[in-house]
């Protein structure tokens, strides 16, 4: 006996009240696994893969790409066997049949491996859990892609013991990064910035070729939330000067020695990061939103990091910056940068943000005026790194100077407080030493 049931778009988060579905990875007449992938959603945060919630074969698409639904919309029907029904089948007929089908899907799937390295969240935690290196597992989804029958399956087998030794910690499903530093000033980049692809679409208007760009709903995001940020927020904005030569000597002496401990690069920004949350500490009036009769200041200091890509800038979310040390704060930036990079953060990585921080100063720029990440009332960001002259004890001496600019939201904040809580970050960067500890 079988029967048809719908999946729906699920509440992935509190303030989510809309999804558009971005691409099918299913087709009708495709079977689905429990908890496996069957189409890309993009929201206002992030985008986000849809898992089944049932077993069975996809017979209906009901929302088709592009297409912007509310949350709890049905998007497909599928059809599934009651186990009774299943029980009862000659068990030779039902071996048969599926072997059959998996023979086909072999077929089908064996040369397309395009989605061959794109891994649900489900799939990373899965074989983190078993230490399994993804590299290791043969993907059996469409175009390739590792589902968690995979991940079972190459446990089950064995492979696992043989490649992991006893006692080691549980490999990492991301692929690791080469880090290399591509500036020698401002804050150094993981890997080179790369420039946006123009699509071959162009038409010739009045003598004059014009290539147009679709609009994509990230983007779409992006310009919802920065025109309400602008529009409803009256932006201040100021900027401060910081002597950061003694942090310059500091990470020259351990930044080697960190790369060998850790793997990653420690950059500035884990300084920049450790500096504000201390400030932020003393003045947590910044970390705070507006609430039209009330302030709300937030108690847990939650710093939103703004990653940029050649697409879009996402802000994923330090949560609890203030418990973290340098070191700390370097592996959450790292992790949470490559992750943004491979379009793998979650929806979980984008919430409960209380002050952001950018590194703006990574492009070269030296003075930015930027847009505050509503509804937080404060955005700062550190510009680059530069050798300028100064007058100290009225001589003048060779320095490594940044600047460092703050948009505030005027109906929170004033200049006064503005201007001490930028004082006492300054004072804090300029206060590392070379004894200064990174754990």
């Amino acid at each position: 006996m079988k029967s048809v049931k719908e999946i729906v778009i699920p509440q992935l988060a509190e303030s989510l009240v809309s999804a558009t579905v971005d691409k099918w990875l299913k087709q009708p007449g495709d079977r689905i696994e429990m908890y496996e992938p069957i189409c890309e959603l993009i929201t206002d945060k992030v985008s986000a893969e849809l898992p089944s919630t049932i077993a069975g074969t996809l017979v209906e698409i009901l929302v088709s790409s592009g297409e912007t639904v509310p949350v709890g919309t049905p998007v497909c029907r599928v059809e599934t066997e009651v186990a009774s029904t299943e029980a009862t089948q000659p068990q030779g007929t039902a071996s048969g049949s599926n072997a059959s089908a998996s023979a086909d899907a072999g077929a089908t799937d064996e040369g397309d491996q395009s989605m061959r390295n794109r891994f649900s969240p489900a799939v990373q935690q899965l074989a983190a859990e078993h230490g399994v290196r993804l590299a290791d597992v043969t993907g059996t989804g469409l175009g390739g892609r590792i589902t968690r029958k995979d991940i079972l399956a190459h446990v089950a087998s064995g492979a696992t013991k043989a490649t992991s030794p006893a006692g080691s910690k549980p490999v990492s499903p991301l692929p690791s990064t080469t880090v290399s530093e591509v500036r020698s000033s401002g804050l150094h980049l993981t890997e080179s910035p790369r420039t946006p692809t123009v699509p071959a679409q162009s038409a010739s208007i009045a003598g004059r070729g014009e290539d147009f760009i679709d609009v994509s709903p990230i983007r779409n995001a992006i310009a919802r939330n920065t025109m309400l940020s602008v529009n409803e927020i009256p932006h201040g904005w100021m900027m401060i000067e910081v002597d950061v030569t003694n942090l310059v000597q500091l990470r020259n002496k351990v930044k080697d020695e960190f790369m060998k401990r850790e793997g990653i690069n420690l950059t500035y920004l884990a300084f920049v990061l450790k500096a504000v949350v201390n400030a932020l500490k003393d003045f947590p009036i910044m970390n705070s939103m507006w609430a039209v009769d009330k302030i709300i200041v937030k108690r847990d200091i939650n710093i939103s990091l703004a990653v940029g890509t050649e697409e879009s800038v996402a802000t994923p979310v330090i949560k609890n910056a203030d418990h973290k040390t340098i070191a700390g704060l370097a592996r959450e930036i790292d992790d949470l940068a490559r992750r943004g990079r491979e379009g793998k953060l979650t929806l979980s990585d984008m919430q409960g943000g209380t002050f952001t921080v950018n590194n703006t100063g990574s492009f070269g720029s030296i003075i930015t005026n930027p847009i505050i990440n509503y509804p937080q009332a404060a955005i700062l960001t550190f510009e680059s790194i530069v050798k300028r002259p100064v007058v100290i004890n009225d001589m003048i001496a060779i320095r490594s100077m940044a600047n460092m600019c703050l948009s505030l939201d005027h109906r929170v904040l004033d200049g006064v407080i503005c201007g001490r809580f930028l004082q006492r970050v300054k004072d804090n960067l300029e206060g590392f030493n070379l004894d200064t500890k990174l754990y």
